[in-house]
């Protein structure tokens, strides 16, 4: 009992560091491949152990050959340990209480009192843990009662379980573009649920055996392919749930609570994991449900959840919109986008082709945008969501609405105040014929109210698209279209409107 309250207490000091240092160690672009290798090597280690301890076990005198290989890996992980870079006390100052209760309560105040995309995430990122545990710990008795295996087959599902997380894991940082993107937790949400449901429907009427299988055995049998299918897709979606999930809390948390986050990041989990224990017990021992009725229930649950965290944080469910359209309807390509800074005010100047060119800039930038853009596409059905998610400015002509106009010039000059990146195309409209039309005045009277870098942009390949103004376009015209977007020199803030459409139309060339 003392070993394994000291190996707890190792674990509680060693999550939130590990965690919390990733962000210092790794630049912006590493930080998703960061988390993606931690949640691999978590679940392989698992799956290793889980495998290696049966495997110990099973021999004769176990007890020696389990105690020289719980010490050689805790020698192996002090060895590795001293490998991690060292780093400064965020807080040196910081006093500790060592009323565990009052300062747990403090640690949960604290995560939980973060911006609502921060500590919406903490609780996605519980309820993930919620859902594994239950998968976790219902995989023996659904070997055994349901499958009809034998203690191979429990080792042959933790084996598809985990290889899908890795996988999720590492598809995830390659599909991220190298950046946090949370529009894939909408995606592996709904994966999760929909593997659930596949769960349950597939092995709720599993064929009875006389003898139990091993996993050699299970695999001769057809049906059971779309079981392990299932479970490997879980695996897969669940990566894609919880690495954007970890890397978000990680970026949007000061430095000098990051660690404290994170620990009541492990807080929450370790309670909803009780959770998840307790509404076990009720759903099956109380409600008589059989454990694909559970998995059943737990992914319908799973849809209410997130469907709760995606409304108070509409930032997930924008991302995701951003993220289905820029790998669906088209390919896009970036260049020189490293001239766009990571940190202060600048403005964008683009030429407008579609009604999505603020979705595919916004989903290319690796910083928020602030877009400026004609009020009647602001308020378009569907995409009007998306744009006041993204704290867009809608925009009129003087004469035609006055106070419209006159509100623009002063969210922008608020949000370039802020250090923000404010993107604005300077037609003023949609272009009728794929070429660029004059630059307006507004973009000097913004630049001389509010002195900061200019950075043209050019969107190649949109013309004759679905969401252009073609006059022959359709909706699988151009499908799947390579469309780039190109950055080119930032500019002094004097400088006149027509070099600025100078300089976008050079960046753009003949493709329309």
């Amino acid at each position: 009992l003392l070993a394994l309250f000291a190996m707890g207490t190792h674990l509680a000091l060693f999550g939130p560091v590990k965690y919390s240092i990733l962000p210092a160690a790794l630049r912006e672009q590493e930080l998703v491949g960061g988390n993606a290798l931690v949640e691999m090597g978590t679940f392989l280690a698992i799956l290793a152990g889980t495998i290696g301890a049966g495997l110990l076990m099973s021999g004769k005198g176990y007890q020696s050959a389990v105690g020289i290989a719980i010490v050689a890996t805790a020698v192996a992980g002090y060895l590795s340990s001293r490998a991690i870079p060292r780093f400064a006390a965020s807080l040196p100052q910081l006093q500790l209480d060592w009323n565990i209760f009052r300062q747990s309560w403090r640690i949960m105040h604290l995560g939980l009192g973060q911006r609502p995309a921060v500590s919406r995430s903490l609780i996605g990122s519980s309820w993930f843990w919620f859902l594994g545990a239950i998968y976790l710990t219902q995989i023996p008795n659904f070997a055994k009662d349901l499958l009809h295996g034998d203690e191979s087959v429990v080792t042959l599902i933790l084996t598809v379980f985990s290889v899908g997380i890795a996988l999720g894991s590492m598809l995830c940082e390659r599909m991220s573009g190298h950046k946090v993107e949370i529009g894939l937790v909408p995606f592996g949400s709904f994966g999760l649920s929909l593997f659930g449901i596949l769960l349950w429907a597939t092995s709720s009427s599993f064929p009875q055996a006389s003898a139990a299988h091993d996993w050699l055995g299970l695999l001769q049998m057809g049906e059971v392919w779309s079981v392990l299918g299932s479970i490997l897709g879980l695996g897969i979606f669940g990566g894609f749930y919880i690495v954007p999930l970890y890397a978000l809390i990680q970026s949007r948390t000061e430095e000098h609570e990051r660690a404290r986050v994170i620990a009541a990041n492990n807080i929450l989990n370790a309670l909803f994991m009780v959770a998840a224990a307790v509404v076990s017990i009720l759903f099956l021992s109380v409600a008589k449900l059989s454990i694909p009725q559970l998995f059943l229930a737990i992914s319908l649950m799973n849809l209410a959840v997130n469907a709760y965290i995606f409304k108070i944080v509409p930032e997930f469910t924008m991302r995701f919109l951003i993220w289905m359209l820029s790998h669906s309807m088209y390919r896009v390509r970036h260049q020189n986008l490293e001239v766009i800074p990571e940190e202060g005010a600048a403005v964008l100047v683009c030429n407008h082709v579609s009604f999505v060119d603020a979705l595919l800039i916004g989903g290319a930038v690796r910083r928020p945008v602030r877009f400026v853009m004609y009020y009647k596409i602001y308020n378009l059905p569907v995409l009007n969501f998306v744009f006041r998610t993204a704290g867009t400015v809608p925009i009129a002509g003087r004469n035609e609405d006055p106070e419209v106009f006159e509100r623009a010039f002063a969210r922008i000059a608020d949000y370039l105040a802020a250090g923000e990146l404010v993107c604005i195309f300077p037609e003023g409209k949609l272009t009728t014929t794929g070429e660029i039309d004059e630059f307006k005045a507004g973009v000097e009277r913004i630049l001389a109210a509010n002195p900061v870098p200019v950075i043209p942009l050019a969107l190649q390949g949109l013309w004759g698209s679905f969401f252009s103004r073609a006059p022959h376009k359709g909706l699988f015209r151009r499908f799947w279209s390579r469309v780039n977007i190109v950055a080119g020199t930032p500019l002094p803030a004097d400088t006149g409107r027509l070099v600025m459409q100078e300089q976008v139309s050079r960046l753009r060339g003949d493709r329309r």
